[in-house]
């Protein structure tokens, strides 16, 4: 049994508490320390999240014993994800298109990983269908430089229609214009972080009124990612919500914590407790959280790139 130093994310506050081994596993709790019982070398979080990934496309078993404890699947087939001990496991199911529309052209699109809609009555088939699965969300594609785009006004039947649900769009916005139209449009968070155009100070202030974002700006290179890391500096200097997500699947992506999206959003100017808010972390007194811990660390210091998961040996050091 250790004193321990542990995260409340949703405070954003370090807490003193109490870790013991139980059934083989390391429980936190809340209660004081006693007076003279040893501390635990470094400090506590739940393990992280990646908000966006598609699991059909990576070899899943590096993420059971990885720094991430959740992940929210933008895109697969209905039924097709597999189960990852210590793993929570969100999902859209399959992308919302028009007939033609991204992605149903590319030759990585799973089968079943998207709906072709072309009314509001196939919209709500579809939202009906992804709930039913079990889906925390829908996600729309909005890629203007791959195809045909939703009208306004099928966009914004298919958010009324999730939200009658108890469901928000994400949106896949890529092309000029995009990322403010499926905003006005009522879509709740952005799959990537705007990287098609610089958006003005008065279009970052009404997204930061409305929608959040998933940063996935490792992916970029070059002039796309620089435009991608000032949109999101800016966003997050204006009081905009964050999330770290990767888009792990597209392309030779790390299966666990990637170190380039790290950097990419300290780039941007989150860092500090506000990088491990975007990362997300569950939380350490739910005795079905994984834990991570960061050796050597005070609530300061924390590094998500050093952190490693909390074993029971790590009680007994």
């Amino acid at each position: 049994m250790r004193a321990v130093t542990w995260l409340d994310r949703r405070r954003r506050s370090w807490h003193d508490g109490v870790a013991r081994v139980i059934d083989g596993h390391v429980v936190v709790t809340d209660e004081t320390p006693a007076s003279g019982l040893p501390g635990l070398d470094g400090v506590v979080t739940g393990a992280l999240t990646d908000a966006h990934v598609h699991l059909a496309l990576v070899d899943l078993a590096p993420l059971a014993t990885s720094a991430l404890g959740m992940v929210l699947d933008l895109g697969s087939a209905l039924g097709s994800l597999a189960p990852v001990p210590g793993v929570t496991i969100r999902f859209a199911g399959a992308f919302f298109t028009p007939p033609g529309g991204y992605p149903s052209d590319r030759a990585w699109t799973p089968t079943g990983s998207f709906r072709e809609i072309s009314d509001a009555e196939a919209a709500a088939s579809a939202v009906a269908e992804m709930k039913d699965a079990g889906a925390t969300c829908i996600k729309v594609a909005s890629n203007r430089t791959a195809g045909p785009v939703f009208s306004d006004e099928l966009f914004a039947e298919i958010v009324r229609i999730a939200a009658s649900e108890g469901l928000t769009v994400v949106a896949h916005a890529e092309g000029p214009g995009e990322a403010q139209r499926v905003a006005r449009l009522g879509a709740g968070v952005l799959a990537h972080a705007p990287f098609s155009e610089r958006l003005t100070d008065a279009e970052i202030t009404a997204q930061v009124a409305s929608v959040r974002w998933i940063s996935t700006l490792a992916i970029h290179e070059g002039e796309t990612y620089d435009i991608a890391v000032d949109n999101v500096r800016r966003f997050h200097a204006a009081g905009g919500t964050v999330h770290y997500g990767t888009d792990m699947g597209n392309g030779p992506t790390p299966v666990g914590l990637n170190p380039r999206e790290v950097a990419a959003l300290r780039d941007a100017g989150i860092d500090g407790a506000d990088l491990l808010s975007a990362l997300s972390p569950g939380d350490p007194l739910d005795a079905a959280t994984r834990l991570l811990l960061y050796p050597g660390a005070t609530p300061e210091t924390a590094d998500p790139l050093l952190a490693r998961p909390l074993t029971p040996a790590d009680l007994e050091a």
